[in-house]
């Protein structure tokens, strides 16, 4: 039996085989460098924030059924690489509604934002316009709309519009975004009433945060937390702290179920730049909007906050696409925590995709860093499937590299049945 032979290493020999790492003494940078992907965010912005502020941003409406099917499409998918194609340089930029993007997603509208981590808003335009992608600010934030444009001054900034009761202050709100040079306008049709939020409900969640004893002994282990938001500028809906009310009578009055499409036509005559309707489930909406002459769509269920059991975005792309596609750009969003699941959208015919909580655990997880941090691992991620698919840009992604695999399919006497 042969032995191998055995020495003691030359000091030389030994660190040229080993090195030693560069301790990193900043926890919160040692933190994030650590997360690898969005789940391990989210993980990280668990433990740093108050249950009630991370429910409402990890939680959906009634049993959170639409949003877990919404990640659940994404897993139910099967790549189709090709082989032997130079992916030395991958390019993953894109146009979307009239301008430029590096990457083929941007930053969704969130309400409450600097109830997550103080930062909000700014932080998340900030990365946006570092990164080179869409910013979108919520009539909710938390951020004016003039503190977004500081914020990212060079960058593309966003609109998402809510129309209220008092229909004077959405139309004020809209004439000061295109003052401010946001270029595109989100009209969100999917919120005529408030989804049933029952993990906010189960918290007692209120804004501002009310301290209970259970908030007390719930804050105890997340000091920073409270310490940011007592010593910063208090929390309200920024765009509309000039309109007076409440915080509760102001979030009342953002949904109203009377909007119609006489709203679209007042909207697109305030607007002078590109209209995108927001919240479209069904093809036979989307045929009428692009119709109406609307520049985009975004197929959402709204993150799985407001009807429960609602269409999946991403289930529902490749026939919107078909109807279409020729005729408008489509972007989507709900369930994406992984850039392959951005990767898959192009390849199904989405033009853009908009990511809400995967930048919002970011947040939690680190401020501005953590944004930026999201969006380099997504950014990581889409680059990685690109090459593995061996495609080198966008445009040669296509319905031939994914398979969506079937899980929930509609039962043979539902697949008769017309609508109209």
């Amino acid at each position: 039996m042969s032995t191998i032979k055995r020495q003691l290493p030359h000091p030389s020999e030994l660190f040229e085989q080993v090195s030693l790492k560069k301790p990193e003494f900043n926890p919160t940078t040692r933190r994030l460098a650590a997360a690898l992907t969005i789940e391990d965010l989210r993980k990280i912005a668990k433990r740093r924030t108050p249950r009630a502020a991370f429910d409402y941003t990890d939680g959906a409406a009634d049993d959170e059924i639409s949003m877990d099917r919404s990640r659940q499409a994404f897993s139910d998918i099967e790549f189709h690489p090709s082989i032997l194609r130079d992916v030395s340089h991958v390019d993953t930029s894109t146009t979307i509604f009239g301008g430029p993007s590096a990457l083929p997603f941007g930053i969704a509208p969130t309400g409450f934002t600097r109830l997550m981590q103080t930062e909000g808003e700014v932080a998340g335009a900030g990365a946006a316009g570092a990164a080179g992608i869409p910013f979108s600010l919520s009539t909710l934030g938390t951020t004016s709309i003039e503190a977004v444009k500081d914020a990212n001054p060079g960058g593309r900034n966003w609109f998402q519009l809510y129309v209220m009761k008092d229909r004077s202050i959405s139309y004020a709100l809209v004439q000061r975004a295109a003052a401010a040079g946001f270029d595109t306008l989100f009209f969100t049709v999917d919120a005529p009433v408030a989804g049933a939020r029952l993990r906010d409900k189960r918290n007692g969640f209120s804004i501002p945060p009310v301290l209970t004893l259970p908030t007390v002994l719930n804050a105890i282990p997340r000091p920073a937390w409270w310490i940011n938001f007592l010593t910063t500028p208090k929390l309200e809906f920024a765009s509309l702290s000039s309109t007076g009310g409440t915080v509760g009578e102001l979030l009342d009055n953002a949904m109203d179920p009377s909007i119609s499409f006489d709203d679209l036509d007042e909207i697109r005559a305030l607007w002078p730049g590109k209209l995108v309707v927001k919240g479209v489930q069904n093809v036979e909406d989307a045929k009428r909007l692009i119709d109406l002459g609307v520049d985009g769509l975004v197929l959402s269920n709204h993150g799985g906050r407001q009807l429960d059991r609602a269409p999946v975005p991403f289930r529902l792309l490749p026939e919107v696409v078909r109807e279409v596609g020729r005729d408008a750009e489509i972007a989507i969003d709900t369930g994406i925590m992984n850039g392959a699941d951005i990767v898959a959208s192009i390849a199904m015919g989405a033009k853009f995709t908009l990511i809400g909580r995967a930048y919002l655990y970011g947040l939690m997880a680190g401020g501005r860093a953590g944004v930026d941090r999201a969006i380099e691992i997504l950014a990581e991620q889409i680059v990685r499937t690109m090459k593995l698919l061996q495609v080198s840009s966008l445009d040669e992604l296509g319905p031939q590299h994914v398979t969506q695999l079937d899980r929930l399919v509609p039962s043979a006497s539902a697949r008769g049945l017309s609508i109209g």
